[in-house]
């Protein structure tokens, strides 16, 4: 573990930031880049499709261990490789959109996915079973420190968590006074606290809509980020979301905004979250 944490801090790695989010950028925004990032899916598309080439080379490296499954071994590395290009393709643009120590983790973790891919297409290059087993050993090993890695990310570093999700548990049920209303100047993002929880709150009109500020994505504050009608963009990575619900208009985030009742009581903005507590 300490190893890998050692990773986040070698700033020799940013050489290969900035080539990588240039490559990133050539994926074409709208549609496939919210596809890409699972905003449908409510979480991240890169896990499930990963399961496709490390449970095709899984196998593949099993099988060819019998003397008669090569051939078998075979087809599912090629299968595996076909499934790793939507995984990488997916798990690039995630990576893109996060900060410098996941970043720095998630270059030696592409460089092991890369050393894997490497590893079981060179094994179908090779005439001889025992080469090929070699070489698909050494890609699975390469793909055990590939996920050891992506493990960090996830769980370690938050890399595609939903950073909003503890919000609700920090509310106590019921109404809560947030802020004056004459504070509210319409159309403006303005930030306040309850408790401990910050919220941003815009007022259109008679009504005032209430989010939780931090951004689901990598808690960025959409107080200060930009609002275009009913939606509000985060300022770090572009995320939108609906200011009526909360709702992912578009990406990188997957998971919405916490997304607050309010009522404005003898000048009082008061505002309540359903499921809090």
């Amino acid at each position: 573990m300490k190893i890998i944490s050692r990773l986040e801090h070698m700033s020799v790695l940013d050489r290969l930031v900035g080539p990588g989010q240039k490559l990133a950028s050539r994926i074409p925004p709208g549609r496939f880049r919210d596809l890409l990032h699972g905003v449908r899916l409510g979480h991240p598309v890169h896990p499930p499709l990963v399961q496709v080439p490390i449970g095709a080379w899984l196998c593949a490296t099993l099988i060819g261990l019998r003397t008669d499954g090569e051939r078998t071994a075979r087809a599912l590395t090629v299968l595996g490789l076909a499934g790793a290009a939507p995984a990488a393709l997916a798990g690039l643009e995630d990576w893109s959109k996060q900060h410098e120590q996941q970043m720095r983790v998630g270059v030696v973790h592409a460089l092991a996915n890369m050393l894997a891919i490497g590893s079981f297409g060179a094994s179908l290059a090779m005439a001889r079973p025992g080469a090929s087993r070699a070489a698909r050993g050494a890609g699975l090993a390469a793909l055990a420190a590939s996920g050891l890695l992506g493990g960090h990310l996830s769980f370690r570093l938050a890399g595609g968590v939903n950073h909003a999700e503890a919000v609700p548990h920090l509310i106590e049920p019921g109404w809560h006074r947030l802020m004056p209303a004459s504070e509210l100047d319409e159309g403006a993002c303005v930030r306040a606290m309850l408790g401990e929880v910050p919220l941003v709150a815009v007022r259109r009109g008679d009504q005032v809509n209430v989010l939780a500020d931090r951004c689901s994505h990598m808690s960025g504050s959409l107080a200060e980020g930009e609002l275009a009608g009913a939606e509000l963009t985060c300022p770090w990575h572009g995320s939108t979301f609906c200011l009526s619900d909360g709702s992912v208009v578009r990406g990188p985030a997957t998971a919405p905004q916490p997304s607050f009742d309010s009522r404005i009581v003898g000048g009082t903005v008061e505002v309540r979250l359903p499921g809090a507590g």
